[in-house]
């Protein structure tokens, strides 16, 4: 495992995450990479995120999936969508370890009048190891 710094320990063409809270202050660091039409959120997992097995727990691959499904469906829109998460689903198909680099990236289905639908799928080198569906709802505030 890296013992450096987590910015050292980052691919190349990935920034400080642009938005964050205090939970995600104590998740994180999270990082971000522009991409063609979006972004993608990585992550490098540390020990903090690890369950009894030395694997990320579920609840961080699923908190990573809100992130990346929220921010990504927000920025979709010029201005910027206001959402609530009103249902997320996962399916794990693999596992990320201690020291592994995890990316969330997202495919939005449909930007509704008042509800938008998105898939984000979690990847580590190439295998994804979990897919997760989100409902938003959409607020005028």
């Amino acid at each position: 495992m890296n013992t450096t710094s987590p910015a050292a320990d980052v691919p190349e063409g990935f920034v400080p995450l642009f938005r964050t809270s205090p939970f995600l202050d104590t998740l994180g660091p999270f990082f971000y990479r522009r991409t063609e039409s979006s972004f993608v959120i990585g992550l490098r997992i540390a020990s903090k995120h690890a369950n009894g097995r030395g694997n990320a727990h579920g609840g961080l691959l699923l908190t990573l999936a809100d992130i990346v499904l929220g921010y990504t469906a927000e920025a979709a829109s010029d201005p910027p969508l206001t959402l609530t998460t009103i249902n997320i689903t996962a399916d794990f198909a693999g596992r990320a370890q201690v020291g592994d680099w995890l990316e969330a990236q997202v495919d939005i289905q449909k930007i509704g009048r008042r509800l938008v639908f998105a898939n984000a799928y979690l990847v580590v080198g190439t295998e994804r190891i979990a897919r997760a569906s989100a409902i938003f709802a959409r607020s005028s505030a």
